[in-house]
């Protein structure tokens, strides 16, 4: 009776989330209605036999009141979020709100047991987890990168402009009381005006960054990613498919925002910095590991390339003593680009519906595959 009244809520839930979203569009809309439906959700539930673990105590709350409906929430207390306490606390577990990038592998789901029915992180990339395996024990994955794109778009285009117009040159040029500007030349960046921009990865995020650079009256977009993203869409973007070489010789500006895969990793190296325009700037707003971190220094330090803007390094977090933050024309953020506090919730609240649904063993809202 017990699983019959919670399997009854999970389809009230979803079948409530598809009526008010059908007439809806938009990530605004999305989030309001699943808002408005934790809202409006005041009558308790009793408690089921599942028991969810949330693997990071700063899970922001919404997540958890919605969860602690009908699920045993076990939130895990360390911070940084300790292994050790998440093994302990997985035992017995029938899902996952994985708030950390902690590796997601076998010997989680040993910890946890066989009755371990639905997983999620808290991310858009899940390079930290073993996919394969998650599938091969039929285990549903879900990820939220439908609420980030707008808020990794921001800071990508606040990196483009520190980058191409030297805003961390020119801050370091007041604080060593070097301001020249008796030369006209001083201080020279890159227009983005009637610029070429590439794109390895056209994605989600990918996208918002084009739909922001509408404004910027740029020539066009190239972009790499295995498949064409449509007519309508390269219609709508002025953008063309072109192989990774075409990309990096042709772009004034490269964003990379593809997801890091065994084919992503080290793509951009010294051989493509060295097919790069002098005058091109780099933008990472993706997975550190995706640029030769070494190489990259080199082609700044001797102006390969202009200058490069990025919010993701290999690894994190980045030493104090790296060589790259010696370099005058880099702009490094501490991998940021979903630091908002509306994002990060919305994030939570996806991920906590894709634990019910896959509790109730209907497809997750967000699923990884």
């Amino acid at each position: 009776m017990c699983n019959l009244k919670f399997y009854f809520f999970i389809f009230c839930v979803i079948l409530n989330f598809y009526h008010n979203g059908a007439a809806r569009s938009g990530r605004r809309d999305k989030m309001a209605d699943i808002e408005q439906q934790s809202k409006e959700r005041q009558e308790e539930e009793p408690k089921q036999s599942y028991k969810v673990l949330v693997t990071h105590p700063e899970v922001p709350k919404e997540a958890l009141d919605l969860l602690s409906q009908v699920t045993e929430v076990i939130v895990c207390e360390s911070l940084p979020p300790n292994r050790t306490e998440i093994l302990e606390k997985a035992k017995g577990v029938h899902a996952f709100l994985w708030g950390s990038h902690e590796p997601l592998n076998d010997q989680v789901l040993k910890a946890a047991g066989p009755q371990l029915k639905a997983i999620t992180t808290m991310s858009a990339g899940i390079d930290y987890v073993d996919v394969e395996l998650l599938k091969s024990h039929k285990i549903p994955l879900g990820h939220t990168p439908i609420v980030l794109s707008a808020a990794v778009a921001d800071l990508a285009m606040g990196l483009m402009l520190a980058a191409a117009r030297r805003l961390q040159e020119g801050r370091r040029k007041i604080e060593t009381s070097t301001w020249e500007n008796y030369h006209i030349n001083w201080m020279w960046g890159q227009d983005i005006r009637n610029a070429t921009v590439g794109f390895y990865g056209f994605g989600n995020i990918g996208q918002t960054i084009a739909q922001r650079l509408q404004g910027f009256d740029i020539a066009g977009i190239l972009y790499t990613t295995r498949h064409a993203i449509g007519e309508d869409k390269e219609k709508q973007f002025n953008a063309k498919k072109v192989p990774f070489t075409e990309l990096v010789e042709k772009s004034d500006i490269i964003f990379i925002a593809a997801p890091l895969t065994p084919e992503t990793q080290g793509a951009f190296n010294s051989t493509a910095f060295q097919q790069m325009k002098p005058t091109a700037v780099l933008v990472n707003i993706a997975r550190g590991p995706i640029v030769n971190q070494k190489d990259l220094y080199t082609a700044l330090k001797t102006q390969q390339i202009f200058a490069a803007g990025i919010d993701v390094v290999d690894s994190e977090p980045l030493p104090a003593d790296d060589p790259l933050l010696t370099l005058p024309n880099i702009v490094i953020t501490p991998h940021i680009g979903s630091a908002t506090k509306r994002t990060r919730t919305d994030m939570a609240i996806v991920a906590a519906h894709n634990i019910l649904r896959g509790l109730a063993g209907e497809p997750m809202f967000s699923p990884a595959y």
